[in-house]
């Protein structure tokens, strides 16, 4: 199994006639995955990449039974577009989308609940099933179908680790990039909480970062919930406090947040702390065979 997305999945794109929609939406189709329509309000009727490409959500779902939607429609409409993409009850909704504010992200997120939508993002690089289905961004080269489950806040990071999992001979499970903004709709808890159940997912790999109290909460969560192998890497460890580093989610503030802090509670839950990503395979090798 996988968690998210698998083979059966089938996937419309919100956005496919700007640059990044029609790259990643070829990359994705090249992977695999079934991309089986595109959304362009204005340009319906058209046809993209070989995909239909409709006027609206709704009349995507209708003619092809889409249930997952990757939006990558420029921030400034991006609200209505992942409104559009609840109303439709899609089951799973990927926001690429950088810069959405986070008073946006804030009714997104508590609205998809409310309907029974999975967000992840905004700002993140998807989620990718390796050998099944890739629903984002992460380059179509880097994976290996396997049993490490892995969960990133840092979309560079994600690449970088797995990329090391699998020259190693270490596949993986399900890959989820879930966004550094302040406000995401799939936390760490969540997405641990997936792999625990996930029988295909041996051993968990977190990859954090400074600011904001999600390591601590996902190290709360596996000291009581989860009872596969977590391995963890946490960024940032020589930020200077009060200084935001690259996500808008990383700050430091008033000792909470910091890198030593997250790193303390993991490993108090158990987790196994690489100092490097690099490091990241050997630790996994230790403890899982594959």
């Amino acid at each position: 199994m996988s968690i998210l997305v698998d083979e059966k999945s089938k996937v419309m794109v919100q956005g496919i006639t700007g640059h990044q929609g029609s790259f990643h939406a070829q990359e994705m189709l090249s992977y695999g995955t079934k991309v089986v329509a595109g959304v362009a309000p204005g340009r319906g009727g058209s046809k993209l990449l070989g995909l239909p490409v409709l006027e609206s959500v709704s009349e995507a779902v209708e003619e092809t039974g889409a249930d997952i939607s990757i939006v990558f429609v420029p921030a400034k409409n991006a609200r209505d577009a992942v409104i559009e993409a609840i109303e439709s009850d899609l089951r799973l909704v990927v926001i690429v989308s950088e810069h959405i504010p986070e008073h946006d992200a804030i009714e997104l997120v508590q609205y998809a609940k409310l309907r029974g939508t999975t967000i992840i993002g905004p700002n993140c690089p998807g989620v990718t099933s390796p050998g099944k289905s890739k629903v984002g961004i992460m380059p179509n080269s880097i994976f290996k179908r396997g049993k490490i489950g892995v969960v990133s806040r840092s979309g560079t990071l994600t690449y970088e680790i797995v990329s090391a999992l699998t020259k190693n001979g270490l596949g993986q499970s399900t890959c989820l990039g879930i966004g550094g903004d302040p406000v995401v709709g799939t936390s760490f808890v969540d997405s641990l909480a997936m792999f625990e159940l996930d029988p295909q997912t041996e051993a968990i790999v977190l990859v954090g970062e400074i600011g904001g109290t999600a390591e601590e909460e996902a190290a709360s969560f596996i000291a009581s919930y989860v009872s596969k192998p977590i391995f963890a890497y946490i960024a940032g460890r020589t930020a200077p406090p009060g200084k935001k580093m690259g996500h808008a989610g990383a700050i430091i503030s008033r000792g909470r947040g910091t890198a030593q802090s997250k790193i303390d509670a993991l490993s108090q839950a158990g987790a196994l702390i690489a100092d490097l990503p690099k490091d990241i395979p050997k630790l996994v090798a230790s403890r899982i065979t594959q």
